[in-house]
């Protein structure tokens, strides 16, 4: 009970109401609304996770995550199993869904580094084979289609046929009979058609009077004429209505059959919607990621300039003022946090950001500090916040707060926290509840000294049984505490003297000041007055005030210097990036001037070619003349020397060939050895160093002056002919009719001509689906869709022959 009234004390309903703002589908901005923190940390990890990839997703897709076609199937599905009859536009809803998840999955396949999406949607089934059966009997305005089956289709036809007579027979009386009738107009009423009659002359059309009008100068008539073929209409039509009800029939038991798969799609896509609305809430916030921390192992609480999510949509959405963002610097060692200052100046929206805070990391959602975001996983975020009074439950200000912490207390003696920890060590006595706890105006709203020390007393409490309590109150005694426990830290928020205005800024390790007096004073209050009531407090208070204005100032001088030292920090940073920057613009024009280069080599070389080509066949057409032939080879050498440049000396090829007792060198082992046998025909040959002998390759080994071997040329011999030996028929033919190529496909896509491919080979019984080999992820797709396939007896991968790893042959029942 206390946490879902912490959650309502922190407003996390409107946080909700934001996220789902953010939400693509009807099932996600319901999911936003009823959002709950989960029970378990690796919950939380895992919802992390899921924002995290899809962050990225967004930022690197042009138009982001699609969701389509993606509809609220549920109630559809509840009725289908109920073995009710779904309507065509519920049949077309649950088909563009199919569509739309498959779409969806799709994009997701497509990407190689997020693998708590991939995870998340390969258990999905899209059942294609419906979906194309839902849109083959349903067209595009939810009603069943001619094509649904030829015994409608024949029904409709004649329909038309008995329609057109009905129109042809009374267009002709409308002909004759004009000075009798009304207008020259074909109605209906009900089901039968009729024509307006004048009331005076309504026995020249002899039929059936179906309706009169309200002057009763008209009747409507139904000529006897068509009253054979309306009848025969009307018998049509039930035909007509009864066959698409068992179309609809057949389609609805399709549904029912698959309900609980397209159930769990359907909350698939629920779920990804959800992480899509908090990546895209946090991209506008502005937020980072949190990284939840083991405070017991000294880490640090680390939020800086942390924002009020609810206060930055009012800023932007309600032109509210501008956040003021908070630092929230705490030692492990800290348990409470006690929070002092004047009234309106920040103190209950710190607990509200921070308690926010906390759960929208529990949640999954990036939180809106600067990074690194670090926060421990608290288990409950348990508040007192505001007032609690009720005329109708008699109870005052402080009966009301001390009801609630009575409940917080409670809460943390959970048993299963306890039994968590090992009975053998310590810590199950030393070791607190992993909770937050938040508490305003602790102590108030009753007798000052008694209330006090109520507050000492229950901060003390808090300090051995929750891991971190932070509390505002206006009481001096609690700012000592932190001198008398290492447990506890002051906090401040700060007022500025000359506006008498909170800045709402929050300030570590000072506790507030009181500023009643000098307020006072500054508003023009009898200076009398003031001094009489500085003399009643003594001037102990005013030392101790001026010793926390001289600690602020001393903050304010220190925040100054390092604003100034990051602004240098910030500058150095631009040098270097302007460095940077220089030196990648000299590695492009030294690129750029390399390609010219090489260009202009390459036209060179193009252009020798020519010219030889051109040698060569002034050559071939002349006479058959050594002179002719020695101008050619001069020509050819002029155009060498013209487009070539110089060659280097060629380096003389090693001749280095090991003898028995030489000595040579082992390179990959830094050793020298002594030749022991002389290097075979294969480049082998036995070496000693020291006590151990080896066989070493000649590759492997060089000369002490570093010349390497000479490789032995091997004779090749040519083998003898030997008669082929006939390999055994295959078991089974391939032909085109029992092939599919699906190479190139994804997995999604290639449902469809599997699907086909196996309908259209079943009489053949055997399937050849290439797929290739690439990465392997359509075969694995390829080989689960055919293990949960009915008609698929067994498949294997073919022969190497026949494609090997890239064929798989399915042998249908």
């Amino acid at each position: 009970m206390i946490q879902s009234e912490t959650l309502q004390l922190l407003e996390w309903s409107r946080l909700c109401q934001h996220l789902a703002t953010f939400a693509a589908t009807k099932l996600g901005a319901i999911a936003a609304h009823h959002l709950q923190p989960p029970a378990t940390q690796s919950e939380s990890l895992d919802l992390l996770a899921q924002t995290k990839e899809v962050y990225q997703l967004e930022a690197r897709l042009t138009s982001g995550l699609s969701f389509e076609g993606i509809q609220d199937i549920g109630e559809s599905l509840e009725r289908a199993e109920l073995q009710g009859l779904l309507s065509g536009e519920e049949l077309l809803a649950i088909a563009t869904t199919l569509a739309g998840v498959r779409r969806l999955r799709r994009v997701i396949d497509d990407q190689e580094d997020v693998p708590i999406l991939t995870e998340l949607v390969a258990e999905m089934r899209t059942y294609p084979e419906l979906e194309q059966e839902i849109h083959h009997c349903i067209d595009d305005r939810g009603d069943v289609a001619d094509r649904a089956s030829p015994k409608l289709a024949g029904i409709r036809s004649k329909i038309k046929s008995l329609r057109d007579r009905i129109y042809q027979v009374l267009q002709g009386i409308l002909q004759r009979q004009s000075s009798a009738v009304q207008q020259q107009v074909i109605t209906q009423r009900g089901d039968r058609f009729v024509i307006p009659v004048k009331a005076p002359q309504k026995d020249a059309i002899p039929g059936i009077i179906h309706d009169t009008s309200s002057t009763g100068a008209t009747v409507y008539i139904e000529p006897n004429a068509i009253v054979g073929l309306s009848n025969q209409l009307r018998i049509h039509r039930r035909q007509e209505q009864t066959e698409e009800e068992s179309i609809l029939r057949a389609l609805t038991q399709q549904v029912a059959t698959v309900k609980p798969d397209l159930e769990k799609l359907l909350a698939i896509a629920t779920a990804l919607d959800l992480a899509t609305a908090k990546a895209r809430y946090s991209l506008w916030l502005q937020a980072n990621p949190p990284r939840f921390i083991d405070r017991p192992a000294g880490e640090i609480i680390t939020l800086r300039e942390l924002r009020h999510p609810l206060l930055v949509w009012q800023q932007q959405h309600e032109q509210g003022t501008p956040v003021v963002p908070i630092n929230v610097h705490i030692q492990p060692s800290i348990r409470v946090v006690a929070i002092t200052g004047p009234n309106t100046g920040g103190k209950t929206v710190t607990l509200k950001t921070l308690g926010l805070a906390a759960l929208m990391a529990k949640v999954g959602l990036f939180v809106p500090a600067r990074e690194p975001v670090e926060l421990p996983w608290f288990e409950y975020v348990l508040a007192d916040i505001g007032d609690e009074q009720s005329i109708e439950q008699s109870l005052s200000t402080f009966s009301g707060h001390i009801r609630r912490i009575s409940r917080i207390i409670e809460e943390l003696k959970v048993e299963s926290w306890e039994e968590s920890l090992q009975p053998s060590t310590p810590e199950k006595l030393s070791t607190p509840h992993p909770s937050l706890v938040l508490l305003d105006e602790v102590g108030a709203g009753t007798d000052p000294a008694e209330g006090s020390a109520l507050a000492i007393a229950l901060l003390q409490h808090l300090a051995d049984t929750a891991q971190l309590t932070v509390a505002t109150t206006h009481y001096g005694e609690l700012k000592a505490l932190k001198y008398q426990d290492e447990r506890f830290e002051n906090a401040s928020v700060e007022f500025d003297d000359s506006t008498l205005q909170p800045t709402y800024r929050l300030l570590w390790g000072i506790p507030g000041r009181s500023n009643a007096l000098s307020v006072a004073r500054r508003l023009g209050l009898n200076p009398n007055v003031v001094d009489q009531a500085q003399t009643l407090i003594g001037g102990a208070s005013e030392d101790i005030n001026q010793v926390i204005a001289g600690l602020e100032a001393q903050r304010r001088r220190q925040e100054t210097k390092a604003r100034e030292a990051t602004q240098l920090l910030q500058q150095a940073e631009r040098l270097h990036q302007e460095v940077s920057d220089r030196a990648r613009l000299l590695n492009e024009r030294e690129r750029v001037l390399k390609l010219s280069q090489e260009k202009a080599v390459q036209e060179a070389l193009i252009q020798a070619k020519e010219e030889i080509a051109q040698v060569i066949r002034t050559l071939q057409q002349g006479p058959q003349m050594a002179q002719n032939a020695q101008k050619a080879s001069e020509a050819l050498k002029e155009i060498a020397q013209r487009h070539l440049p110089a060659k280097p000396p060629a380096k003389q090829k090693p001749g280095f060939k090991p003898n028995v007792g030489d000595r040579i060198r082992i390179p990959r082992l830094n050793q020298t050895a002594e030749v022991l046998s002389a290097p075979d025909e294969d480049g082998e040959l036995t070496v000693r160093f020291g006590l151990m002998k080896m066989t070493v390759l000649l590759s492997d080994v060089e000369s002490l002056d570093g010349q390497k071997a000479e490789m032995p040329v091997k004779q090749k011999v040519t083998p003898a002919h030997t008669p082929a030996v006939a390999s055994p028929p295959s078991p089974v033919v391939r032909t085109p009719k029992n092939t599919i190529d699906i190479r190139g496909k994804h997995v999604a896509d290639a449902e469809f001509d599997l699907e086909q491919g196996i309908s259209e080979a079943t009489q053949l019984g055997t399937l050849w689906i290439i797929h290739g080999k690439g990465t392997g992820k359509l075969r694995q797709g390829v080989h689960a869709f055919l293990e949960r396939h009915p008609l698929v007896e067994r498949f294997e991968l073919a022969e190497q022959a026949e494609g090997g790893t890239g064929v798989t042959l399915a042998y249908l029942k």
